[in-house]
């Protein structure tokens, strides 16, 4: 279904991304900004969680749903890094990794299935584990601060995206290896 809640919570979350960037943009005190844009990511990250859940629990699961909440993830995810770079929290060659898999693994995906594979390269758990370490350390960058005047979260932010880096990686070698046989299979 093109429109349903799941699928409108997901569209709600793809509608935020400029909104959770064009914080940055405005005039005004910066730890308000980073306070802001913060809650912002958490609320607009948790409706992937609320999205998914209800689209089972309503049983209002779809193909369109399927298809738009990775992409829905995947520009929250990219917006987020692109603006964190911009402000000097993050180093670009993090955010390329973890972009540029992102791109390599949905095209990946995509060529797997038509050639009829997808299976092959369907979404295993360390995927999940990188996007939820991700999701964590991308607020704690956002937010660039003493959090409770006690957590240092650009540390703990920057130890978090290294990690998910990592595992952006370990996880592109999986999906790969994974792939492989098709790929040989389909090359002769």
């Amino acid at each position: 279904m093109f429109f349903n809640l799941p699928t409108l919570l997901t569209w709600a979350r793809i509608v935020a991304i400029p909104l959770i960037v064009g914080i940055f943009y405005l005039d005004g005190h910066e730890p308000t900004k980073n306070l802001v844009a913060t809650v912002l990511f958490i609320v607009v990250a948790l409706t992937d969680w609320a999205d998914g859940y209800l689209a089972r629990k309503l049983n209002q699961t779809s193909s369109f749903g399927a298809f738009l909440d990775p992409v829905a993830d995947k520009f929250l995810v990219c917006a987020s890094l692109l603006i964190l770079v911009q402000l000097g929290r993050l180093e670009a060659l993090v955010a390329f990794v973890i972009i540029g898999r992102e791109i390599a693994i949905s095209a990946l995906r995509e060529w797997m299935a038509q050639i009829g594979a997808s299976r092959s390269v369907a979404v295993h758990m360390l995927g999940k584990v990188k996007t939820v370490v991700q999701m964590v350390a991308i607020p704690f960058l956002l937010f660039h601060g003493k959090l409770f005047g006690l957590i240092d979260t650009l540390l703990w932010g920057t130890v978090l995206i290294y990690a998910a880096a990592v595992l952006t990686i370990w996880s592109m070698v999986y999906y790969l290896k994974k792939a492989l046989p098709e790929i040989r299979a389909k090359a002769r």
